[in-house]
């Protein structure tokens, strides 16, 4: 990373570490939750917003996995009532139940105390019968009658939007639906090519993105997998054209959270009592043109951690933004998997628990726990370590072993991700290790 780069588009003053613009931002709320003018319209957001896509889980009375609404509704009343106001949801998200969870939650505080963002995630039928289907279904299950920030959600390609939105006519829709103010902001998530972004991004001049959302944190900021963009070059093209942001996986889907352990001792040397998160979030809220980073919170202390790093935003200096580079291109020496756990290749037709392999392997990278050939030395440990806590963390029918190689998680994957080959690569490790071979 170029940091002058970096505090160019960030807006860093090198000399004070705070962003001079800082005239945009604005401390307000229990807590002094930091806030972002929206340029377009004024609408003030909370720095920290809220990913839908993470609610609580509880069981029902027959065992099934469902959304925790009493958790659901906890949380959403802490982090109103500690200044955070933008929630995003989608369709899609926990099995198609994500804005009914959410709309029950967030209806019972007065509609002018939140923004509401949703998406079209017209993925597996993208007539215009489903689309619109699933734009009115949005509506009722959020119980509102206008949406604040609406985006086509996960355009990689110019094909993507040509065939989701422009051929069955729903961006003419949905242009006519913001003029009549059921859509209040117009926009879409992106994942792709710098040249799929640049397609896309060219047609602001015919329909006036008013918000673009992008991944954005310290290690893809130069060092981006190979099926999306440097987020260096996709924050400073919208920069260019005043387009402001919303940040998505500024964790990496909690990889940023969960470092190999030397990696966080020196980010626990630098400030102890801050949590290995604070650091990505922090740099992800760094840019002016971000308006909003969104996180996926789980549980309260996620909540109130995040609460911490955000009320207010400490943008970071330069030093820290170097350090920053320093921590990104050492993470590259780690083979970890790049997934997010975004569960958009879920459910898997065969059960396969494909986010939670990923998230245990990765787990026992950092950790040490992935055994070499058995004259290593900590290769007892390391087996014993990786298979109890396999078994643990993947129910048996839901492991890698399952696998059959259909392939229809490949093109659902964000990162790009063979889905099929790492599996497959897991399972023979897996086996190797029950075999005690190498």
């Amino acid at each position: 990373m170029d940091r002058r780069d970096f505090l160019k588009i960030a807006g860093v003053s090198a000399a004070a570490g705070f962003a001079p613009g800082c005239n945009r931002s604005e401390k307000a709320g229990k807590g002094d939750m930091t806030y972002r003018i929206n340029p377009g319209n004024g609408d003030k957001i909370s720095i920290l917003g809220y990913g839908c896509m993470r609610w609580p889980v509880t069981k029902d009375e027959n065992g099934k996995e469902i959304v925790d609404q009493e958790g659901a509704n906890r949380l959403v009343d802490y982090a109103l009532e500690h200044g955070v106001n933008y929630f995003d949801a989608a369709p899609m998200y926990h099995n198609g139940d994500c804005e009914r969870v959410t709309g029950i939650a967030l209806s019972r505080h007065p509609r002018e105390s939140y923004y509401i963002a949703t998406k079209l995630s017209n993925f597996r039928d993208c007539s215009k019968e489903a689309s619109m289907k699933m734009y009115h279904d949005s509506f009722k299950d959020l119980q509102t009658d206008y949406i604040d920030y609406y985006l086509l959600h996960s355009l990689g390609r110019i094909e993507d939007f040509n065939r989701r939105y422009l051929d069955n006519g729903m961006i003419d829709f949905l242009l006519e639906e913001r003029k009549a103010g059921r859509i209040r902001n117009l926009g879409f998530s992106f994942h792709g090519s710098k040249e799929g972004f640049d397609q896309l991004i060219a047609l602001h001049d015919k329909y006036h993105w008013d918000f673009v959302q992008i991944q954005l944190n310290y290690v893809d900021w130069t060092h981006a997998s190979s099926r999306n963009t440097d987020a260096k070059y996709l924050q400073s093209e919208l920069d260019s054209r005043g387009i402001p942001s919303i940040i998505m996986e500024p964790l990496l889907g909690g990889r940023l959270a969960r470092l190999p352990k030397h990696l966080a001792d020196r980010l626990k040397e630098r400030e102890p009592q801050k949590s290995i998160a604070s650091w990505a979030f922090r740099f992800a809220g760094t840019p002016e043109g971000v308006i909003c980073v969104l996180s996926g919170m789980t549980y309260m202390e996620h909540l109130q951690d995040n609460l911490s790093t955000f009320s207010p935003l400490r943008p970071m200096s330069e030093s820290e933004i170097a350090f920053m580079d320093e921590t990104a291109e050492l993470m590259e020496k780690y083979p970890v998997i790049g997934c997010t756990a975004c569960q958009y290749c879920m459910p898997c037709p065969y059960g396969i628990d494909i986010p939670g392999i990923f998230t245990h392997y990765n787990k026992c990278v950092n950790e040490g726990f992935i055994a070499g050939s058995p004259e290593s030395e900590n290769y007892r440990k390391a087996r014993r370590a990786y298979l109890v806590s396999y078994g643990r963390a993947i129910e048996e029918f839901s492991q890698a072993d399952r696998c059959i190689g259909c392939n229809r998680c490949m093109s659902k994957c964000p990162q790009g991700l063979n889905i099929p080959s790492e599996i497959r690569r897991i399972d023979k490790y897996i086996e190797d290790l029950r075999r005690n071979k190498f």
